[in-house]
């Protein structure tokens, strides 16, 4: 494969003289950094960005960029999601290398040559008196260029303690979500002047970046009061530390605002609109928000309102602070023995603080006890030294923040503590104060989407005794970044601690009450006053048809549910008998996980073994019902605008083993979450496929309807090649054994006529029946098929479909389609399907008729179901819903 590299423009040094343009010039060599400061300045950190493309991004739309290896990817592959380490991101010092700099990606990074870059233009517009379009040449030219130091931070940053307290809708961001560098562009209050906003109409400033996801390009708005202040200091950007912006910076040019949240910051800047109202892209009201700490996430996601409530947008950063030194698992030797002047030696705690809103931290205190009592730390404010001095050169414009007394950087921190009292300590604490008497908080204040974390920074300290009778310290985070594990919070929750509320010391932790032993979301599993204790004996007796299974020790009955179970009583006939634990968590929510204890009938009084016999299928086939089996991913194809087929390579040379009708359960963990999730699908392989098996997935991605995109099939779109997922199955209590005979629910049936009415996806289960009606030489049943979908561009297996009408189409298949929006000339029918569909298209009930269906519930309840029965069909007989 070949494989377009990072264009030359990207990381390149600002050549002396003008008129060739910053964002033009020509590389400088592997190791590069901009024009030095003058003195007295903090000096530019030395690039270091790779030369080629890390491997994980070679099957990614990103194999162009050139990324460091070493950050923490917390999103998986793609998109580019991460954070360098907390020790190499806080070494580098106050300004950080391009390399080591944060990444939010909500997609593909836009591929900018030098000719789209050198004709790349920003349109400002809207309520304005002069609607002007620019050129980055032209911004230079007319508007005196700037530089300023600006801290970015993720309104994410510190978001992993928040999901091990319980899981948010965002993915893990450790404590190095948080970078800074010296900026170049020129100030947008400048343009705004220039474009002479309409007064008393004009209210918003709204950005649009250049980058293409499912639900529109990024974008997000200002006040036009604050984007007119320059006070705000809010360039148009166009280099970092002296150098044009890398890729997943924004290259060719973006937004920086400082003090807030880098949601706000837009990337790949094409458009400026000044509005009377905020922005309407998307991702403006479905990100960056911080709900109200009782609002769970499955509630938001289903309550629109949460997310266009003014009320919880995140602007301004808050204040917060972290430990960096000692890093997570470093040890310390402690050395009693005073020097020749009688000092002990001293160890010094590191750590940054920032705050938001311009606005100055004023006070660092650490505690050395538990939060009993603080000290105050020694701030550095690296920010000042750019108000001592005025500089002006062809690189970076001005230098100058004397007029300025906004604070917009971060500040770095010391507490000197002598061996001897830190020998003493269970815990490491941290809290920041700023200028507005914004404290951080003891308690965290757990919210859904894990935004905006700054409770205490707090890092346990653990003491041994070496060999040499010597004190040894090692020091723990909270957290690891991502999906790594590690820190104290999860070793605390383990063992049942209560993580909000943590006691580091063995004497406290005596006395301490413990967290209230809540299962998975803290959703009570059990009925209050069931007490029936139920044997392994009575539990392996029970009829399988009428199923019991176990979650957590607990036994629950679900016969009740076995007809209105969302994932078919299939589901729950398949765990019949088993502990079900580990599959009922993948895949519930809180809500589900309350149906639950409605079934709760006992608990197992003996320990069930995930090893008892069970019937599996022939060693000769692939699938197990009863086992978790790996497939690795081998191949991905685009069918259409959002569906995907799949192709996984099974670990010997073996035919699946499925029955034609029947699905399997595929699981996996999500790339960016971490989260288990799983589903039944079916195969769109052949029924003698050897080797492999092929899933054809329609993408979820997030909208306005699912705001964090469907679970599962956001799942497969993060799997890149040489992925693995697990199967498991059959599953399903219907199936076509042929050549014209139905098995369903343990009943033989000869069939003559089959209706098949299909929505989206839910062609898949229809097509292997399908195939294996006309496949079948021997069979003479007739079909009829109706196929729906939004546009024509959605029908899946169109091409298979046409070809077996071609080939059968004379009295035994009758193939039709609908469509919500067609276009002019359609031959089929418009529209959603209803009774005069089905009549036209369907046959007629008979005795040895049945009807298959798949597609949304609302499809199935409020369209198929009624129209059937007025049709003279008896559903409970004579309708399959896979």
């Amino acid at each position: 494969m070949s494989l377009v590299r990072s264009p030359d423009l990207t990381n390149q040094k600002l050549q002396d003289g003008l008129p060739v343009p910053f964002f033009l010039s020509s590389l400088d060599g592997p190791e590069r950094n901009g024009p030095q400061l003058p003195q007295g300045l903090p000096q530019l950190p030395i690039n270091a960005t790779p030369t080629e493309v890390a491997q994980q991004d070679l099957d990614t739309p990103d194999n162009w960029v050139n990324r460091n290896p070493e950050l923490v990817r917390l999103t998986g592959k793609h998109p580019f999601n991460s954070e360098a380490r907390l020790s190499v991101l806080f070494e580098c010092g106050f300004l950080t290398p391009a390399h080591l700099h944060f990444v939010r990606n909500h997609g593909a990074v836009p591929q900018v040559n030098h000719e789209i870059a050198a004709n790349w233009t920003i349109h400002v517009h809207g309520l304005v008196e002069r609607e002007v379009t620019f050129t980055l040449q032209e911004l230079q030219e007319k508007f005196p260029v700037v530089s300023l130091p600006v801290t970015l931070v993720c309104a994410g940053n510190r978001r992993k303690e928040q999901n091990v307290v319980r899981k948010t809708l965002g993915f893990s961001w450790g404590a190095a979500g948080v970078s800074t560098a010296l900026w170049t562009g020129v100030y947008l209050a400048d343009v705004l002047d220039h474009v002479r906003p309409i007064c008393r109409q004009a209210k918003y400033v709204v950005f649009e970046g250049g980058d293409k996801l499912p639900n529109g390009p990024y974008g997000t708005s200002q006040r036009l009061s604050w984007a007119s202040n320059k006070d705000k200091g809010m360039l148009i950007a166009w280099a970092m530390n002296g150098l044009p912006l890398e890729p997943d910076h924004g290259f060719p040019v973006r937004i920086i605002v400082p003090g807030q949240i880098g949601g706000r910051s837009v990337k790949w800047l094409r458009s400026i609109e000044i509005s009377n109202r905020e922005s309407q892209h998307h991702l403006h009201f479905w990100d960056n928000k911080m709900l109200p700490t009782q609002v769970m996430p499955d509630q938001a996601r289903a309550e629109k309102h949460w997310w266009y409530d003014p009320r919880y947008i995140i602007t301004e950063l808050n204040v917060n602070s972290v430990i960096a030194k000692p890093d997570h698992n470093e040890k310390l030797y402690i050395d009693k023995t005073p020097d020749e002047n009688g000092t002990i030696a001293s160890y010094p705690i590191r750590g940054y603080a920032y705050a938001g809103g311009g606005r100055r931290v004023t006070r660092v205190e650490v505690s050395l006890d538990q939060g009993e009592t603080w000290t105050l730390g020694n701030i550095e404010y690296p920010e000042d030294r750019f108000r001592e001095v005025r500089h002006q050169d062809p690189f970076y414009g001005t230098l100058d923040a004397s007029e300025r007394d906004t604070s917009f950087c971060w500040c770095f921190w010391t507490f000197d503590v002598s061996h001897d009292v830190l020998a003493s300590c269970d815990a490491l604490m941290v809290r920041a104060m700023d200028e507005g008497l914004a404290f951080q908080q003891r308690d965290m204040y757990w919210h859904a989407l894990g935004m905006m974390n700054n409770w205490w920074f707090r890092i346990a300290v653990h003491r041994t005794v070496n060999d040499d009778g010597k004190i040894v310290l090692q020091f723990e985070h909270p957290t690891l970044a991502g999906t790594a594990h590690g820190g104290w919070m999860e070793r605390m929750k383990v063992v049942g601690e209560d993580i909000t509320k943590p006691v580091f010391s063995e004497k406290g932790r005596d006395l301490a009450p413990r967290a209230p032993k809540v299962e998975s979301d803290e959703v009570c599993l059990t009925k209050p006053g069931i007490n029936r204790k139920i044997t392994l004996e009575e539990f392996r007796a029970q009829d399988r048809q009428q199923p019991w299974f176990v979650v957590n020790g607990e036994v629950y009955d679900g016969t009740p549910f076995l007809k209105d179970h969302p994932g078919g009583g299939d589901s729950i006939l398949l765990v019949a008998g088993e502990d079900a634990s580990e599959d009922f968590f993948a895949i519930h929510s809180a809500e589900g996980k309350q149906k639950l204890a409605e079934h709760h009938i006992g608990t197992l009084i003996a320990s069930l073994t995930r090893e008892r016999p069970i019937t599996t299928q022939s060693d000769e086939t692939f699938l197990e019902r009863s086992r978790w089996k790996d497939v690795e991913l081998c191949a991905i194809k685009q069918i259409n605008h959002d569906s995907y087929l799949y192709r996984f390579a099974l670990k010997r040379n073996q035919p699946l083993g499925l029955p034609v009708g029947q699905h399997v359960f595929v699981r996996l963990r999500r790339q960016d979450t971490g989260e288990m999730v799983q589903r039944a699908y079916t195969p769109v392989s052949q029924q003698d496929a050897v080797g492999f098996i092929d899933f054809l997935i329609k993408l979820y991605l997030p909208s306005a309807s699912i705001p964090t995109g469907g679970k599962m099939s956001t799942g497969f779109h993060q799997l890149r090649i040489g992925d693995s997922v697990e199967l498991k199955g059959p599953l399903g209590s219907f199936i076509w054994d042929g050549p014209s005979t139905a098995l369903w629910n343990g009943i033989r049936k000869t069939i003559k006529e089959v209706g098949m009415i299909c929505g989206g996806s839910g062609i898949t289960p229809i097509l292997q029946v399908l195939r294996s009606i006309f496949q079948n030489a021997e069979s003479e049943t007739r079909v009829w098929v109706i196929s729906a979908n939004k546009t024509e561009q959605d029908i899946l297996c169109r091409e298979e479909l046409d070809t077996l009408l071609a080939l059968h189409g004379r009295g035994r298949f009758k193939l039709h389609y609908t469509l919500s929006v067609a276009p002019e000339e359609w031959p089929y029918s418009v529209g959603r399907i209803n009774d005069v569909l089905l009549s036209e298209h369907m046959p007629r009930h008979s005795e040895h008729g049945l009807i298959l269906a798949c597609g949304p519930d609302a499809m199935i309840t409020h369209a198929v179901k009624p129209g059937l029965q007025n049709m003279g069909w008896d559903i409970e007989k004579s309708l399959v819903v896979f």
